[in-house]
């Protein structure tokens, strides 16, 4: 049906239905970080109205919680506290506005010279892998630390496997548009079954107002948490292009060129500020919501605008909040298991998609001291300032990329006998 003649409620109800597509990952991230799922909600919305202001609505997209962010909120969380965190991410959202503008300026090919795919590549594995123990110790009934049993043991296992079940099959058995839901039907399953082993706390929900005011948390300055944070943004502006383009073919619409990468990308960076100043996490551009438009044939972006309207108005529902603040964390724990090795998975691909050739010593030396250095946990003191984990990567991975000659692999190919001994 074309955008001219369809009629407002089958908007509204399109609108409704890319909501429920992207809410099982939208709520995941506060939950796994212990921000507010009322923020996310509202961050998202409002995220969402701003990327259409500054694309002219044009391109039908939802902006949505990013699960780049998952382990560097988790850490700088617990290390610099929360407005603190919301400050780094707020920084982070100008790197999305220095690439806007240096695409606008020098084009797109410009980043891919400076971030190839074997710089790109292990920073997503990074993020992955970094905090793969925070979920091992969740499916195991303790908190992300390890230095607190919440959930006996065996019961946790239990729970967290029926979650990691559920999601699995759903997204390899699943037909149709369910297929686009293995976060929402894992955390269900967890849930209900956690209900009937009595872990879940009903006194909470109770007692939560129906209508409520989310909690804003307003930005502090620290600059530890501002370099550590803002590297971490490379790699979900760099997924962005792909979203774009992902969209864009489904569509049959070039949105690169109209409204231009330099909108999209500096009404990303926007979202993501925006999220920040009130405390919700950071918004990226949803795989899954380009996926449900693809099965539904909604291309009209004003569906973009329903959702992102009922995500401002499901943030104001006290009782929803303290129902996903409720989840058990073995129902957690079992999907970060699977979500922070997708997020790894995402990284290596990138590398195979790229077809980048780890026999040459120098994309061999980028991809090793990335990998060592963030998941073995390397931290450097530069200006008393401490770097580690994906700061540190993403600065090694972009010097190392500039510093090692890019010829010497050529010359040693030439030198190399015609037949082999």
């Amino acid at each position: 049906m074309s955008e001219v003649t369809e009629p407002v409620w089958r908007q509204a109800l399109s609108g409704a239905q890319i909501l429920f597509v992207a809410f099982g990952a939208l709520v995941l991230v506060p939950i796994l970080t212990g921000m507010n799922p009322s923020m996310a909600l509202l961050g998202a919305g409002m995220g969402t109205l701003i990327f259409q202001a500054t694309t002219g609505r044009q391109v039908p997209i939802f902006l949505g919680s990013s699960f780049a962010f998952i382990a560097p909120i988790i850490y700088s969380t617990q290390t610099w506290g929360l407005p603190a965190t919301m400050g780094g991410l707020f920084v982070a959202g100008w790197l999305y506005l220095i690439l806007a503008a240096v695409i606008k300026l020098r084009g797109v090919e410009f980043i891919h010279r400076i971030m190839p795919p074997v710089v790109v590549g292990p920073i997503i594995m990074v993020i992955g892998l970094g905090l793969a123990n925070v979920a091992v110790n969740m499916a195991m009934g303790k908190t992300g630390d390890g230095k607190a049993v919440l959930v006996e043991y065996n019961t946790a296992l239990l729970v967290a496997a029926a979650s990691l079940a559920t999601t699995a099959a759903v997204a390899t058995r699943a037909r149709g548009i369910f297929r686009l839901l293995p976060v929402l039907s894992g955390v269900a399953v967890g849930y209900l079954l956690s209900m009937c082993l009595g872990l879940v706390d009903f006194s909470k929900i109770a007692a939560a107002p129906w209508i409520a005011a989310p909690n804003f948390v307003a930005p502090q300055w620290n600059m530890s948490a501002i370099l550590f944070m803002f590297p971490v943004a490379l790699a979900p502006a760099i997924e962005h292009v792909g979203d774009i383009v992902a969209i864009g073919a489904v569509t049959g619409k070039d949105y690169t060129e109209k409204p231009g990468l330099h909108r999209t990308m500096l009404g990303d960076g926007l979202a993501v500020c925006s999220a920040a100043l009130i405390g919700g996490p950071p918004v990226t551009t949803y795989a899954e919501v380009t996926g449900a438009v693809m099965i539904t044939r909604c291309y009209n972006p004003v569906i973009m605008t329903w959702a992102a309207g009922f995500a401002i108005v499901m943030a104001f529902f006290g009782k929803f909040n303290a129902i996903l603040q409720s989840i058990p964390v073995p129902v957690m724990g079992g999907i970060m298991m699977l979500l922070f090795g997708s997020i790894a998975a995402v990284g290596l691909n990138t590398l195979i998609h790229a077809r980048v050739d780890l026999n040459k010593a120098r994309n061999l030396v980028i991809v090793s001291l990335v990998l060592v250095f963030g998941i073995g946990g390397l931290s450097v003191t530069v200006a008393g300032q401490h770097l580690h984990g994906v700061s540190l990567c993403g600065i090694a991975a972009i010097l190392l990329n500039l510093i090692l000659p890019k010829d010497q692999d050529a010359v040693e190919e030439d030198e190399e006998p015609d037949t082999i001994a």
